[in-house]
């Protein structure tokens, strides 16, 4: 099937097949709203940017109810897909990252789950910096993504290990490999310390590890 999107599946597979590409990806959305649930004050806006097929909104309305959603991806696919699964509490924008042009301190909440690694280190950077310029002083940017190991030398039994999940989920040995192939040629990953840096410099006054495992990781940040 042709894929209509950045990710490795079309935008009708995508929530059949990413549980048997990325390990624990569901938790990735439990992680935020239990992340946003500790924050002692319920979020009015919330973007969520790359959002996909619209999987953590449709969670995360169930738990904050009175809350404005933006939904954002530059994949129209994904978007009607969203559209579909979403209460109409929802604005939803067809756009990446870098180039969303909504109003500066706007919201409360950003989250773009496993949407920056697509980019190279500008595009990336100016991504993190729009969000900066969108999120209310106080709000909380939360962001998953692929992430390469601390050495090159682990990098291989890195990719062998997340190699074996997928078969081991199922998936046949040639699609798996061919998804492995992705790294560093469709997705370019940063490891953990440059991700906390580019946090970091981009002004955010507190970041924080909030997850890892495999080749994933979560990062939430401060304005």
């Amino acid at each position: 099937m042709t894929r209509d999107n950045t990710t490795p599946h079309s935008a009708a597979e995508f929530d059949a097949k990413i549980l048997a590409t990325i390990p624990f990806y569901d938790s990735f959305h439990q992680q935020t709203i239990d992340l946003v649930r500790s924050l002692g004050e319920l979020p009015r806006k919330w973007l969520d940017t790359g959002c996909g097929t619209g999987t953590l909104a449709l969670q995360a309305q169930k738990n904050f109810p009175e809350t404005e959603f933006t939904l954002a991806d530059p994949s129209q696919e994904m978007l009607e897909i969203a559209r579909k699964k979403a209460d109409g509490n929802s604005v939803f924008v067809r756009s990446d990252s870098q180039s969303l042009d909504c109003p500066d301190n706007n919201f409360d909440v950003i989250s773009a789950i496993q949407s920056h690694h697509y980019l190279d280190k500008a595009k990336r950077k100016k991504a993190v910096e729009n969000c900066f310029r969108m999120l209310r002083p106080g709000g909380v940017f939360i962001v998953f993504e692929n992430i390469r190991p601390l050495s090159e030398k682990a990098l291989p039994c890195a990719l062998k290990r997340w190699e074996n999940y997928q078969t081991g989920c199922g998936k046949p040995p040639a699609e798996a490999s061919q998804h492995i192939a992705r790294f560093d040629t469709e997705y370019f990953p940063l490891n953990i310390p440059e991700h906390l840096r580019l946090l970091n410099e981009t002004g955010f006054c507190a970041v924080e590890i909030l997850w890892a495992s495999y080749l994933q990781a979560g990062f939430y940040a401060f304005k």
